[in-house]
């Protein structure tokens, strides 16, 4: 295995440690890792199915944990916009790319218990993928939480702790227990192995668009873990020389939690004090504080992107649109096509091609009120 390393400092730990942040700073983890040489289009096929096929620039292969996640569909929603349909996941989310690698590492280091802690559907990746795995797991989510996610938890065999106060004293409460001997947590936030699994939304464009990239993403953003892998991903396929140029990265909040856009359009590098916050339909991006703002803004910049915001009425309408073509999406996972329909005539809509994620099934929440 590899080690994480802090980006801030330089602090450096064995992965084997089980040490969740850095212990110096307290900031998140990166991982030393650098893709193998050699992926091509011509090399993929016969190989498995989903997202492990793209073993070259993974930090983990031949997983027992897969549940044949990945390889999801890209479909036309315009003449300009393409979706993918990461609701097809084994969970009905997106977060299964990341749940599966933070559960084959788990596996391979054995602890005592899992801890992870989620808005919703992290939560029933990590506890799905933990049954697979064979490993005691407790979620912790917010009070309030989709009844229909929390079932799910509940049925992977998982032990839910719903928390009272909103994200961050639920993040707080994992992280205390993350802290006892024993605990391997699960974190999709301050784990990098979750990043290292979102990238290959990416990879996957990659291969279906005939080894190119759109040359817009447009990706929901509330702790930023769908971007990060997004922006670690086309740096690796730059590098790798598999693309001659990285895409514009659009990042998507609710307008009722949007500090990350505040901060964007502030000018600022890291997120603004005193950040309000308030309730959205988008339950999966309401996240006030996001330990990784500086990273998300920096990513977003380097791209050429830009943050855009959404209100209630267009979730909704949003969601409502998406239903009457066919795509019965959560109300997190509309905000994208939100963004892109109210965009059109601000410049987002003229840059060749965007994809959006349908990251999350409307079974997750059922249609918004």
């Amino acid at each position: 295995m590899t080690t994480y390393h802090c980006p801030q400092d330089g602090t450096r730990s064995a992965v084997s440690a089980l040490t969740w942040r850095c212990p110096v700073c307290h900031g998140p983890w990166d991982l030393d890792f650098t893709p193998a040489p050699g992926l091509a289009l011509n090399a993929l096929s016969g190989r498995a199915n989903s997202l492990w096929r793209y073993e070259e620039i993974l930090p983990l292969s031949a997983p027992s944990v897969s549940l044949g996640e990945g390889r999801t569909p890209l479909v036309p929603l315009t003449d300009t916009v393409s979706a993918k349909l990461d609701l097809l996941m084994p969970t009905l989310s997106f977060k299964d790319r990341g749940a599966v690698m933070l559960a084959e590492l788990a596996r391979r280091l054995n602890p005592d218990r899992v801890v992870a802690d989620s808005s919703g559907n992290a939560g029933t990746s990590i506890a799905a993928y933990c049954a697979r795995a064979g490993l005691p797991c407790t979620v912790y989510v917010p009070e309030g939480t989709s009844s229909k996610k929390t079932e799910q938890i509940r049925a992977h065999g998982a032990v839910l702790v719903a928390v009272p106060g909103g994200r961050e004293a639920t993040a707080l409460a994992a992280r205390a227990a993350a802290g006892e001997p024993g605990a391997f947590y699960a974190s999709h936030v301050f784990n990098p192995y979750f990043l290292h699994g979102t990238k290959t939304y990416v990879y996957e464009l990659w291969e279906d668009l005939g080894g190119r990239l759109p040359d817009t993403l447009a990706v929901p953003v509330g702790n930023g873990t769908l971007l990060l892998g997004a922006a670690l991903a086309t740096a690796e396929l730059h590098a790798l020389g598999l693309i001659a140029s990285r895409p514009r990265l659009i990042a998507v909040q609710a307008e009722a939690v949007a500090p990350l856009a505040a901060a964007f359009h502030a000018g600022a590098d890291d997120l603004l004090p005193g950040a309000a916050a308030a309730p959205t339909l988008a339950e999966g991006i309401a996240i006030p504080r996001p330990p990784r703002a500086r990273q998300i803004l920096a990513a977003v910049r380097g791209s050429g992107g830009t943050f855009l915001t959404v209100t209630e009425d267009e979730i909704r309408d949003a969601q409502r649109d998406l239903a009457a073509r066919g795509f019965y999406v959560e109300t997190t996972g509309v905000a994208c096509w939100a963004a892109v329909r109210n965009g059109l005539g601000q410049g987002v809509d003229r840059p060749g091609s965007v994809v959006v994620p349908l990251c999350g099934a409307g079974l997750k929440t059922g249609m918004a009120g």
